[in-house]
This record gives C-alpha cells, structure tokens and sequence, in this order.
C-alpha cells in the first residue's frame, strides 16, 4: 500500500505525548508494574483452599433484590 509507504515516520499526538512522559520520568513504568503487581497479581490458592471456598460458599437467590414472600 503507498499510504503506509508514504507516512512510515508519522508520530501521532498520543505516541509523542507517551514517549515524552516516559523521558521525563524514568521510573513511570516501574511504578505501573508495582501498581499492578498490588492490584492484580494474586498469589495462586492451593486445591485445598479453592474447595474449602467454593465449600463455604452461600447460595445466592436468583434475583437478589426480590423479597421473599
């Protein structure tokens, strides 16, 4: 395709303003990866604890908000 042939160099507003905030701060994605490693990443349960979970669970009513008549 000539259009990709003919604008190889662009760099949208968003690259540019990405690739400047990264320069500026160096440790921008190490902080992303802590953040996440926080949020996300959870230590793995044993077979054990999933059963015993899934054991205790309560059983919900279909439609949580109806009264029970």
């Amino acid at each position: 395709m000539k259009f990709l042939k003919q604008n190889h160099k662009y760099e949208s507003d968003h690259s540019l303003f990405i690739k400047d905030l990264k320069a500026k701060n160096p440790d921008l994605e190490a902080g992303q990866q802590a953040g996440r490693a926080i949020l996300w990443d959870k230590a793995s349960t044993s077979l054990d604890d999933q059963a015993r979970d899934k054991a205790s669970a309560v059983k919900q009513q279909a439609y949580v908000y109806q009264n029970k008549v």
